[in-house]
């Protein structure tokens, strides 16, 4: 636990220079971070992920800025985990450790494509061949699948097996007897035969029934003593070591999860600076200036091929309405520009240009969302708003922000309750008031984005904007 403070402590000398390290802002942040991390008993856990990231960056394997709430760490990125400031972006601790909701943190990496397998050999080299391991992913017998492998087993032709599997939907979550109780077709023509009688009597005994294995994309488990004593293991088709058990139970029993992400991007991002620096030899693009003009003047153009996250058709058009001028125009492009949360966009644009005033509620939401045009796209601020509003802790908010993810009605209800009480204790907002505003943030959560995945992705989209506008070759 010293160790970690000690890494930290470097690492903010490195990041920022000794006079804004020893800062008040910066030392109070980093003490409450190590603090909590330390007490949820996650130290080997960042101590592990810096070590091979740092493998991997000085073998000269890209390794992408972050993704995911780890950015929110301060911690991350003085250990060189993350490589964006989560000062300079306001980016929150809370979304990616929460000392009011005990759980293991998630540090996703993205590594250059080509070279990520360097780096799982790495790890199995220092914590030993039999620490290390695969996990399995198991395939299970959907609704619709389930009635196509037993209408193939009885023998049923593959014209009336399309016709009952038509009639289901493939979305998740979708059951046999949901689909039974919500179409009266699907129960008329089942019953008016045998065997299609027999065949809807087994398919709903084997549905659900895992169906095939596989290996999980990107996930590696590291252990502090051989896996097998805590795990059953397999060996998959290449015969690498699989563990037996799939991801949710892995992090269950209380082993350790890594996702090693492949990323194309890094790797093109690597073969240009490669061939940048024959002529400007110690070019670096982490370092280049994030204010610069020709790139934003190429995306306000909307010549966005090759441009990482903003390549779509109808991302082409909504760069060119934008009138993108920081990079933190394009960290919000990429939140807002989803389903559901689209439809806000012409409502920011009216805001940026002057043509419409936002709506605030109270003054405190435009301390909230103000840097976003009055509308909250982000989950950070859903958080910030429970915070200044109803005097919640940003834990707490964390977790009325999950809450109000799932709309759990009995969940919400209470949470209602506790946000009206705290915006009259906090800042003497009336109910009425309180709970307009609780619907406002209720609605915003629904849609709301990881700022810190925003931030790591908008980074790598302006680095091949860059790259393009200044070294097109």
């Amino acid at each position: 636990e010293e160790y970690l403070m000690k890494i930290c402590q470097d690492g903010l000398v490195d990041r920022y220079g000794a006079e804004r390290a020893a800062e008040d802002e910066v030392q109070e942040r980093i003490k409450y971070e190590v603090g909590i991390i330390n007490h949820l008993g996650f130290a080997s856990y960042f101590l592990i992920t810096a070590d091979f990231i740092k493998w991997a960056r000085d073998h000269n394997i890209p390794v992408g800025p972050g993704r995911g709430s780890a950015a929110g760490s301060l911690a991350s990125y003085a250990m060189g985990i993350t490589d964006i400031c989560p000062l300079r972006f306001g980016l929150l601790f809370e979304r990616f450790l929460n000392p009011e909701r005990v759980s293991p943190p998630d540090v996703d990496i993205d590594f250059c494509q080509s070279r990520r397998p360097e780096v799982i050999d790495y790890v199995r080299k220092k914590y030993g061949e039999r620490s290390v391991s695969h996990i399995i992913t198991y395939g299970t017998m959907g609704a619709k699948s389930v009635i196509r492998d037993v209408s193939r087993v009885m023998g049923v032709s593959y014209g009336e097996a399309d016709r009952i599997a038509k009639m289901i939907e493939a979305k998740p979550g979708v059951t046999l007897s949901g689909e039974w109780n919500a179409k009266p077709e699907l129960k008329e023509l089942i019953e008016s035969s045998s065997t299609y009688r027999d065949l809807w009597d087994y398919a709903l005994k084997l549905e659900g029934i895992s169906r095939n294995v596989g290996i999980h994309a990107a996930g590696v488990v590291i252990g502090d003593r051989p896996l097998d004593e805590h795990v059953p293991l397999t060996r998959g088709n290449e015969g690498e070591v699989v563990t037996q058990y799939d991801m949710g139970a892995i992090t269950e029993v209380g082993l350790l999860k890594m996702d090693f992400l492949g990323l194309k991007n890094l790797t093109v991002i690597q073969d240009a600076v490669e061939h940048i620096r024959k002529s400007i030899p110690d070019f670096q693009i982490e370092k280049v200036p994030l204010d610069d003009q020709p790139t934003f003047d190429i995306l306000n153009r909307g010549e966005t091929m090759g441009v990482f996250q903003l390549e779509s058709g109808g991302m082409v058009e909504t760069c060119r309405k934008y009138d993108i001028s920081s990079i933190d125009d394009i960290i919000d492009l990429i939140a807002v520009y989803r389903p559901g949360a689209m439809q806000f966009i012409d409502q920011m644009l009216d805001v940026k240009k002057g043509r419409t005033k936002p709506m605030y509620e109270h003054p405190l939401l435009e301390k909230v969302c103000g840097s976003t045009n009055g509308v909250m796209i982000y989950q950070e601020q859903v958080q910030n708003a429970a915070k200044l509003l109803a005097g919640y802790t940003l834990g707490g908010a964390d977790l009325l922000r999950r809450a109000m993810g799932k709309k759990d009605p009995k969940k919400m209800a209470e949470e209602r309750s506790k946000f009206v009480e705290g915006a009259e204790k906090t800042n003497g907002i009336g109910a009425k008031l309180a709970n307009q505003i609780f619907e406002k943030i209720e609605m915003f959560a629904g849609y709301g984005f990881n700022k810190s995945h925003s931030a790591c992705y908008g980074h790598i989209s302006y680095w091949t904007a860059y790259l393009k506008a200044n070294h097109p070759v």
